[in-house]
C-alpha cells in the first residue's frame, strides 16, 4: 500500500529524480578525477609531437655541426630561439632531438621489460616449485645490483650507443617486470576457474595465455607507465656522467652536464634541459598514478 504524505509535508522525490539530480555532480567529479590522466597525457603527446613531427613541419637547425662563429648566441637570436652552445650548436634543436632519443629509449626499454619480464614472471608462477624459486632468486640477484652501476658496466663492456643503452636499461627493468607479473599471476592462479581449467586437462601455457595474462595486462601497462619516469631519469643520469649517448649526440643528460660547467655565465644551458626533464618525469608519474587509481596496479 502506498504511503501518502501528511498535510503540509512535501512529497519525497522519486528515486529516478534523485539520480537525475545527482548526475551533473557525478559528471563534475568524474571530470575532476580524469584531470590526473588527461593533463599529463596532453603534455606527453605535445612533447612527442614536438620531438617527432615538428622538425618535419618547421625547419630547425641541425643539433650538431655548429661553428665557432655562431657560438654562445643569446636567447632570442635570429634563427636560434634559445641561443647556441659554445661550439655553435642550436640549443632548441638539441633539446628536441635529445627528447626524441629519450622517448625512443623509454618506449624500447619498457616494451622489452613488459614482454620479456612478463613472460618470465608468468612462466615462473605457472611452473611453481623449485623452478619458480630458482628463477626468482636469479632475478633477485640482478635487482640487488645498483641500477646505475649495472648500466655503466654493461655500456663499458659493449660500447656507448643508443642500442647498448636500451639493452642495458632493459636488463634493469626486466627483473622488476618479472616480479610484478609473477605476483599477479600467483593471485590469479589460485582462482577457482584456473583450478577448474587445470583439472580439465588444459596445458599450463594455454591457461597462462588465455586466462592469466589478459587479467594482469592492464596492471602491467599501468606499471610500465609508472616506471617510464625512472627509465628517463636513468638515461639522463648515465648520459650526464658520460656513459650514455656519446657526444656530440644530443641528450638531455649530456646537455645538463655541459650546462653545469657554465651555470654562472650561461644558466640557460642548464635550466632549459633540466626543466624539460623535470616536467616530463612529473607528467609520466602523474599519468601512472592516475592510471593506478583508476585501474589498479600490481604490488
Amino acid at each position: 500500500m502506498a504511503v501518502l504524505p501528511s498535510e503540509g509535508e512535501s512529497p519525497a522525490p522519486a528515486r529516478g529524480a534523485l539520480v537525475l539530480a545527482d548526475l551533473p555532480a557525478r559528471r563534475g567529479r568524474g571530470w575532476l578525477h580524469s584531470l590526473d590522466i588527461s593533463i599529463p597525457a596532453v603534455l606527453l603527446i605535445a612533447l612527442a609531437f614536438t620531438c617527432f613531427v615538428w622538425p618535419y613541419l618547421y625547419k630547425i637547425p641541425s643539433p650538431v655541426g655548429g661553428g665557432i662563429l655562431t657560438g654562445s648566441l643569446p636567447v632570442g637570436s635570429p634563427g636560434h630561439l634559445l641561443g647556441t652552445t659554445v661550439v655553435g650548436n642550436d640549443i632548441m634543436s638539441r633539446l628536441i632531438y635529445g627528447g626524441r632519443i629519450s622517448i625512443e629509449i623509454m618506449f624500447a626499454v619498457q616494451g622489452i621489460g613488459l614482454v620479456v619480464g612478463s613472460l618470465i614472471g608468468v612462466t615462473a608462477a605457472m611452473m611453481q616449485g623449485v623452478a619458480e624459486t630458482i628463477a626468482m632468486r636469479i632475478l633477485d640477484v640482478i635487482i640487488a645490483f645498483p641500477a646505475i652501476i649495472l648500466v655503466v658496466v654493461i655500456v663499458l663492456g659493449l660500447g656507448a650507443s643508443e642500442a647498448t643503452l636500451i639493452w642495458a636499461l632493459a636488463v634493469v627493468m626486466i627483473p622488476i617486470f618479472a616480479r610484478v607479473s609473477r605476483a599477479g599471476a600467483v593471485t590469479i592462479r589460485e582462482q577457482t576457474y584456473i583450478v577448474a581449467a587445470e583439472l580439465s586437462g588444459s596445458k599450463r601455457w594455454r591457461i597462462a595465455l588465455r586466462h592469466v595474462l589478459p587479467n594482469i595486462l592492464m596492471s602491467l601497462l599501468t606499471f610500465a607507465v609508472l616506471g617510464a619516469g625512472i627509465v628517463v631519469i636513468l638515461e639522463a643520469t648515465v648520459s650526464f656522467f658520460g656513459y650514455g649517448i656519446p657526444p656530440p649526440g644530443p641528450s638531455w643528460g649530456n646537455m645538463i652536464a655541459v650546462g653545469a660547467q657554465t651555470m654562472s655565465t650561461r644558466p640557460v644551458l642548464l635550466l632549459v634541459p633540466s626543466v624539460v626533464l623535470l616536467v616530463t618525469v612529473i607528467a609520466l608519474n602523474t599519468l601512472g598514478e592516475g592510471m593506478r587509481r583508476r585501474w589498479g596496479t600490481l604490488r
